[in-house]
């Protein structure tokens, strides 16, 4: 720890996002940098706890007080060096991570948290400008071979450990491009492609195999891969999204949030589609679900040249920067206010949908009603009712961002007998290597929908639950 007060003199300072009547006009990320100066000094304000709260917060457990402490001593190679010990990926998680680091470092109690991820996120790119980031092949080969069926965060980061660690790696992904929903679900204006292009290169260079456009369960079947391989990885993630089955919902102008913004990245890639009738410029545009897809959906649709952007949300509107239930150093439940929403929308809480309105077979309206959250006594849950208010707003486009709940692979998990319940969960013991031997998963095909940094971490483990397997 350099400066022991530094804490006491200087302020938190982040970066910030370029000018909204700038950025609302292209795709370019939204967030600035800092001079290497300011950077240095936002990381001598870590205070190295005897307890790393942020340490403990992180699913990946980066050590960010060592890190903070090289950044704040000008040593950048050596703190990029010991953040990817644990991050295999930095330039993704210092980009798109909601910062559990932050939200649990005791100087947040204060509203104060050291700029972990915007640290994060400069010291990688210094590491890729000053060319620290090299391709490093293993020097010696195991022999053996695995599969690593899906191409997002959790394949990737297992793909990234099995190869350093000698076993030959074949990355199996059904879309034209590797990287899943960093690749099609994040828009570009928080994640540039070329970001993740630059990486795939330095794994490819390492001798990662990448098959694209080759969907697991249908064009090449997983007995086959077992027959080729050792070990056979699944991370396909939960792409299914929750639906809803209310009037109207086969109207034209309802559409899955996914299937908005994995258009509007295949139009900026490049990439042919066959279906291109999703486009919110000059209508009213209605995002349901509040959620981080929900806000990538208002992003969207501002640069489309969107009328009108309203977002709902069925839960209550959560308090603004403080909030007693959820206290330090558990992750706050209060009021987030993304840059998409700054460029423009109308935000409005405890709300339901209880039908689609429209004209001909299209969208004209949605039919909402106020809902009400009292805790249940007896059981300590909340429970929602119906207030009786009911109100139409008028939409041409409807999102559904409500989340996701489990794989679209239906010939992948029907070779496997994989089941899942309601929400969403696995039947883990279907995917563990005690019932189909030689068979792995990770990431959110186990879990459920959950964050990337938390899919890296699933990756990281299932690689080395693999690699035990291999050797032993």
């Amino acid at each position: 720890m350099g400066n022991p007060k530094a804490f006491l003199k200087i302020d938190r300072k982040e970066a910030g996002y370029r000018p909204i009547h700038e950025r609302k006009t292209d795709f370019g990320e939204v967030e600035q940098t800092l001079n290497n100066e300011d950077r240095m000094l936002q990381a001598s304000r870590c205070m190295d706890c005897g307890v790393p709260f942020c340490h403990w917060a992180c699913p990946l457990g980066n050590k960010m007080p060592e890190y903070q402490d090289l950044l704040f001593k000008g040593k950048w190679k050596e703190a990029y060096e010991v953040l990817s010990e644990t991050d295999d990926f930095p330039e993704f998680t210092g980009r798109v991570c909601p910062a559990l680091c932050e939200k649990s470092c005791v100087l947040n109690i204060s509203h104060q948290a050291i700029t972990i991820r915007e640290n994060e996120a400069s010291v990688t790119e210094r590491a890729f400008n000053e060319g620290w980031i090299v391709p490093n092949p293993p020097k010696k080969r195991s022999g053996k071979k695995v599969a690593v069926i899906g191409g997002g965060p959790a394949g990737l980061v297992a793909a990234n450990r099995l190869n350093k660690l000698g076993h030959e790696v074949t990355v199996y992904e059904r879309a034209p491009q590797i990287g899943g929903l960093l690749r099609f679900g994040i828009p570009n204006f928080k994640l540039n492609k070329n970001v993740i292009d630059r990486r795939l290169d330095l794994l490819q260079a390492e001798g990662i195999r990448f098959v694209t456009n080759t969907a697991v369960g249908k064009d090449i079947s997983i007995k086959e891969l077992e027959k080729t391989n050792d070990a056979v990885c699944i991370t396909i993630g939960a792409g299914v999204a929750r639906d809803m089955t209310v009037e109207g919902r086969d109207l034209k102008g309802v559409h899955l949030a996914l299937d908005f913004l994995i258009q509007q990245n295949y139009l900026l890639t490049g990439l042919p589609l066959e279906d291109k009738s999703i486009n919110a410029k000059g209508k009213r545009v209605l995002v349901i679900g509040g959620g981080d897809t929900g806000s990538d959906c208002v992003g969207t649709a501002n640069r489309q040249g969107a009328l009108e952007v309203t977002q709902i949300e069925i839960l209550p509107k959560p308090p603004e920067g403080e909030n007693p239930q959820t206290p330090w150093p558990n992750w706050p439940n209060v009021l987030k206010t993304s840059s998409s929403h700054e460029e423009g929308c109308i935000r409005r809480w405890s709300l339901t949908t209880k039908r689609f309105i429209g004209k001909n077979g299209q969208l004209t309206g949605v039919e909402i009603a106020e809902v009400e959250w009292n805790m249940d006594p007896a059981t300590g849950r909340y429970l929602m009712i119906e207030t009786g208010k009911t109100e139409i707003l008028k939409a041409d486009l409807v999102f559904l961002a409500m989340g996701f709940v489990y794989p679209e692979h239906e010939g992948l998990l029907a070779e496997l007998a994989v089941t899942y319940d309601p929400r969403g969960n696995v039947s883990v013991d279907k995917l563990n290597e005690s019932s189909v031997k030689g068979v792995f998963a990770a990431g959110d095909a186990v879990t459920g929908a959950s964050l990337v940094v938390r899919a890296m971490a699933s990756g990281r483990d299932m690689a080395a639950a693999v690699n035990d397997y291999l050797t032993k």
